[in-house]
């Protein structure tokens, strides 16, 4: 499942940097596919839903950091645990019950966001 930002949190940013998938954005920063990924141009998610990579996004916070849960993988394929989770001081970044994935399916997402 993709990990999700409380409201706990204390913008800090430490967990931005952490992102192998450049998932993490500061509240209120527009965002897109492509940001640190292989992806361009015209693209359909593993989801099914069509998107075009080079478009800007509305952020899905402008209070604090968030993480978009259609480039989010746990860090699967990067690391053992989600690097977010790791590095947060107030505990923050936690599972999202309603983006449930398996690890094929986020193995699958980090292949396709990195052409591997």
């Amino acid at each position: 499942m993709a990990i999700i930002i409380t409201d706990e949190c204390i913008n800090c940013g430490a967990c931005e940097p952490e992102c192998p998938n450049t998932a993490i954005y500061e509240g209120a920063e527009d965002w897109k596919y492509a940001d640190g990924t292989d992806l361009e141009g015209d693209i359909v998610l593993p989801n099914g839903k069509n998107a075009n990579a080079d478009e800007e996004q509305e952020p899905i916070s402008d209070e604090i950091y968030y993480i978009v849960a259609d480039k989010c993988t746990e860090c699967k394929g990067f690391h053992e645990e989600p690097q977010c989770a790791a590095v947060c001081p107030v505990d923050c970044c936690v599972p999202d019950d309603d983006n449930v994935e398996t690890e094929e399916e986020l193995l699958a997402k980090q292949s396709f966001m990195h052409n591997e």
